[in-house]
């Protein structure tokens, strides 16, 4: 498993930062990462406003906290692609979105991380790149 989708499963919840059409912050929970052919990929409905403000602004930005009270911030582009084998390998890894997608529904949406930099951080100043 490649080293970015270990640190987002191991945080568990994240938080995906976009920027709205007012040029405004907006900050959602995420908690779904899957890693098919070795890339990393977050997924969302396209029906929600994160989806389009992504779209708008493909930078991102991720937060979240370890259980060793250490932080991890990372900046990443997200590509949107458009494959039913990306979407079924990732129903397959995460298998309770069945709950809220399905192949060919035309909302599930499966977003690659690309161009990732981040640390993870703690309060003595202290830091990891990856």
């Amino acid at each position: 498993m490649n080293s970015i989708t270990e640190i987002l499963k191991e945080v568990g919840i994240f938080y995906v930062a976009t920027v709205d059409e007012n040029g405004d912050p907006r900050v959602r929970p995420f908690g779904t990462v899957a890693e098919i052919d070795g890339e990393t990929y977050i997924c969302t409905g396209n029906f929600k406003k994160c989806y389009k403000q992504m779209m708008e602004h493909s930078t991102v930005e991720i937060s979240g906290m370890f259980d060793d009270d250490n932080w991890l911030r990372m900046t990443a582009d997200v590509v949107r692609v458009d494959s039913d084998e990306l979407r079924e390998a990732f129903l397959e890894q995460c298998p309770h979105l069945k709950l809220m997608y399905h192949l060919g529904d035309g909302l599930f949406e499966v977003l690659k991380l690309t161009n990732v930099k981040g640390a993870k951080y703690n309060f003595s100043g202290a830091y990891k790149k990856f």
